[in-house]
């Protein structure tokens, strides 16, 4: 038992500093949601007020309407709400789980600080895409919303993740040698 424990230990620290961040992040995360209820936490305001000028700027005409219970903002065009954006879809728990790699990876460096910063910067702009995609999925093809939220548009953030996961590790390997 000792020698598995020797073996596999880079790869079970590497699971308990995921695990250890993951959820105390994420309590640290719930926290601060329960402040604002019932209203929209300010994240998700952020990303719909957002959203809906990058919305504007490619000619839909939109605004924000915040709404409790569930704490929610909507995206309106022409009086109508078309998609809400809840607390889960602000992209805070994607970013959680890009973090808690990179953190469990090690060792926390400056390169790693920067790749980090990047990471989140682009998991926010791809986030953002997501949810002006899903407006425009919502708008003009509403029986698609489902499919598309639940997977199309899902797969995309994760593949944004794995893609930045997958170069910093390729990076970081390259250098080590």
């Amino acid at each position: 038992m000792k020698s598995l424990l020797v073996e596999f230990k880079p790869a079970l620290v590497f699971i308990a500093r995921f695990l250890i961040f993951y959820l105390v992040a994420n309590m640290g995360y719930l926290f601060w949601l329960s402040r604002f209820q019932p209203a929209p936490d300010p994240v998700t305001r952020l990303v719909t007020n957002q959203t809906s000028w990058l919305l504007n700027g490619l000619g839909y005409a939109t605004s924000v309407l915040p709404r409790e219970g569930p704490a929610t903002v909507s995206i309106v065009t022409n009086g109508q709400g078309v998609v809400s954006v809840y607390e889960g879809c602000n992209g805070v728990n994607v970013v959680i789980v890009f973090l808690s790699f990179l953190i469990a990876l090690g060792p926390w460096q400056r390169p790693l600080v920067v790749w980090a910063m990047l990471g989140v910067v682009l998991i926010h702009a791809v986030n953002l895409a997501r949810i002006a995609g899903l407006f425009a999925v919502a708008l003009h093809v509403p029986s698609w919303l489902y499919f598309s939220h639940k997977y199309v548009f899902t797969l995309v953030i994760y593949s944004a993740v794995f893609f930045l996961w997958f170069l910093w590790v390729r990076q970081t390997r390259h250098h080590h040698r």
